[in-house]
């Protein structure tokens, strides 16, 4: 199987993880703490899965960075929280050092 898909599964699995962090609210309710188990198990078994395809640094600087921007993103469309030009400016920043990372650099197995 495709390496980057399953490393695109595994940061969906953590932004769930993630999300249902927030919402078990420190873990003293059931169904999002049980979200947090299992979105986090998921995402560490495929990123251990990915790992046997791509460089350690590749694999963790994406799913790190691609899950900031989509919490980031999630807590400001679902949650409210405020979001500002230095906040979409860092966002970018992110995102172009991803496509950089895995694009440009011969640190990825392109």
């Amino acid at each position: 199987m495709n390496p980057y898909f399953l490393l695109g599964a595994a940061i969906v699995a953590e932004l769930v993880g993630t999300t249902a962090l927030n919402l078990s609210d420190g873990f003293t309710k059931l169904v999002p703490s049980i979200g947090v188990l299992v979105g986090y198990a998921i995402s560490f078994y495929l990123v251990s899965l990915v790992l046997r395809d791509l460089p350690i640094g590749v694999v963790y600087g994406t799913w790190s960075a691609i899950g900031i921007v989509g919490i980031a993103t999630i807590s400001v469309v679902f949650f409210d929280e405020p979001v500002d030009l230095t906040g979409i400016v860092a966002i970018g920043i992110i995102v172009l050092g991803v496509f950089l990372l895995n694009v440009v650099s011969e640190m990825s197995a392109h």
